[in-house]
Parts: structure tokens; sequence; C-alpha cells
């Protein structure tokens, strides 16, 4: 098995919702990003790519690229799942903490759960979606962004006894 870990952040910035694991949230603000600015899936994507030593999502899809402006994070997760797959592993179980005072994350954590089971072809109980508050300490606490903690247990896909390369 291989374990990897994940970590993204965004700035609040101008806008009328949040994009976490891949659902839309009203909001007074939105994120800042190159991309739809969803720290949660970027974080799992990092998680994956980790555990499967395939960099991180700034290797794969570099703000620089104009391509990936305003991306859909869930098709960068999607893309990710299948770079893992080719590798020869399989996503076996998913933990995610969102942190952040605002907006509350709980009312939408089904959903996203649901997203991610689907996007990497699991089950919804090997998905877990959590978040914490800072208790109003920090840049968090202050509301001046959102950050996700992701790790992802990868194991050997079915049949493939060369995936522990």
């Amino acid at each position: 098995m291989r374990i990897g870990q994940g970590f993204d952040v965004h700035a609040f910035g101008p806008g009328d919702h949040v994009t976490l694991g891949g659902v839309k949230i009203p909001y007074s603000r939105g994120l800042k990003a190159h991309s739809d600015g969803d720290v949660l899936l970027h974080a799992v994507c990092d998680a994956l790519l980790g555990a499967a030593a395939l960099g991180d999502i700034g290797v794969h899809f570099p703000p620089s690229d104009p391509r990936w402006a305003e991306a859909d994070s869930r098709d960068l997760l999607r893309r990710v799942a299948n770079l893992v797959s080719q590798s020869g592993l399989r996503t076996a179980n998913l933990d995610v903490t969102v942190v952040c005072e605002q907006p509350k994350i709980a009312p939408h954590a089904a959903l996203m759960r649901t997203h991610l089971a689907a996007d990497l072809a699991l089950e919804k109980n090997a998905v877990s979606v959590k978040a914490t508050t800072t208790e109003g300490l920090g840049w968090c606490g202050r509301g001046e962004g959102i950050a996700a903690m992701a790790v992802a247990l990868l194991v050997p896909a079915k049949g493939n006894v060369g995936a522990d390369k």
C-alpha cells in the first residue's frame, strides 16, 4: 500500500460562491485561483499524486499554462485518477478535512463525498469529508481564505503485482 498527503489553500477574493468538492456553495466571496479554486479537490489530487510518486498538481496542471485557466477541478481529479490507474494503482480510501470559518461545510459534505466517490470509482463509504475551524486564530480564523488537507491510500490495481515499483 502507498499513502499520500495533500494540502492546498486559496485566499478569498471577489465572487458570489466557492466551489469545494465539486459543489458550488453560495457565499459572499469567491476564491482567488487560476482554476476554479477548489482547495478540497486540489488537496485530493496532491494526495493521490504523492502516493503514486507522480509529482504534484502544479507539475501536471501548471498555473502558467492557459489550458488550465478556469479549469473544473473535478476534471483535473479524473485526469489524476487516470494517471494513478496507469501507474498500476487504485485508490482504496480517502480522508479530507476542510479548514475554514465560513462557509459551513457540513450541509454539503454528503454531496462532496458522492462526487469524490464517483470521480474515483469508489464506494461512498471509502470517502470521508469533514471540516474544522481554527477557532478564530490565524489567517483562516480571520476569514482570509480556505485550506484543505487530504490523505489517500493507494493499493495495487487488481491483478497488478508490479504496482509496488
